[in-house]
C-alpha cells in the first residue's frame, strides 16, 4: 500500500531479461515453471512472490559449534535486485530456539508458517493497490 514501493512490485514481470543470464530469481527456470503450472497466479502482476531464507540452517550437519537461535525470513522477490534483499523488505517469520541444528525436525518449526502461507494461497487474500486505486 506504499506509493513509494508499489510500482516496484511489478518489476519482476516488466524488466528486460538477457537470455542465459540470471540476475534475479524471475530469470530462472523454476520461476518460469511455477508460472506455467500456476497461470492463475502469474497472470496477476501484483501477486507477491516470496523466498524463504534461513540463518545457520545446515542440512548436512557440518557445524561443530552449537547455535541457539535460527532465523527464518521471508523476502519479497517481486522487487528489483537492489531492493529485494534490503532489510525493510524482509520479514522475520520464525525464530527457532534450539541448542543445535533443528535438523530433520525443522518441519515442526516451519509448520505454522506453511499453514499460514497455504491459507493465503487458497483464500487469495486481497489488498489495496495504491497505484490503481
Amino acid at each position: 500500500m506504499s506509493p513509494r514501493t508499489a510500482d516496484h512490485m511489478i518489476w519482476h514481470q516488466l524488466h528486460d531479461a538477457v537470455y542465459g543470464v540470471m540476475v534475479h530469481p524471475s530469470n530462472g527456470k523454476v520461476w518460469k515453471h511455477f508460472n506455467n503450472v500456476h497461470p492463475h497466479f502469474s497472470t496477476e502482476l501484483r501477486n507477491v512472490h516470496l523466498g524463504l531464507c534461513t540463518d545457520r540452517f545446515n542440512p548436512f550437519g557440518s557445524f561443530t559449534a552449537p547455535y541457539s537461535c535460527w532465523l527464518v525470513i521471508l523476502a519479497i522477490y517481486n522487487l528489483p535486485p537492489g531492493m529485494c534483499m534490503r532489510l525493510e523488505f524482509m520479514f522475520l517469520s520464525t525464530i527457532i530456539p534450539v541448542p543445535s541444528s533443528p535438523g530433520q525436525n525443522i518441519d515442526v518449526y516451519l509448520r505454522p508458517l506453511i499453514d499460514e502461507l497455504t491459507q493465503l494461497w487458497s483464500s487469495r487474500a486481497l489488498t489495496y493497490d495504491i497505484l490503481r486505486k
